[in-house]
């Protein structure tokens, strides 16, 4: 069985730099997906995609790079949850969206089922 994520907002941290931050992502041959590789600090686009050529877009087909303001993030676990690991039992006792979709997918050859809990 397959359960579904339950992602939350996550807060964007400061990351003590004044200098505007730019998410970096790359594709290495036509046809790859984008993939997020890090992120560069700059004052402009231009400048963002001439530091991210140099660390991360060395053979990359597409560099991509995107005002890490704009980005959403969410997930799973908070910032702070690689310190404070909690169990799945735990982390999922006491976690209800209201939502009505099913969490938990039955895999099977050809054709899905699913579980409610």
């Amino acid at each position: 069985m397959v359960e579904k994520a339950r992602r939350a907002p996550v807060d964007s941290d400061e990351r003590g730099n004044p200098t505007p931050q730019w998410e970096v992502f790359v594709r290495n041959e036509a046809g790859d997906p984008m993939r997020h590789v890090g992120s560069v600090a700059a004052a402009s686009a231009t400048e963002a995609h001439e530091h991210a050529g140099r660390l991360f877009g060395w053979y990359a087909v597409d560099l991509w790079v995107c005002p890490a303001e704009s980005v959403e993030r969410f997930s799973t676990r908070g910032l702070a949850a690689d310190a404070e690991e909690r169990p799945d039992e735990e982390a999922n006792d006491d976690d209800d969206d209201g939502s009505d979709e099913p969490r938990v997918y039955k895999e099977t050859a050809g054709a899905s089922e699913v579980n409610s809990l």
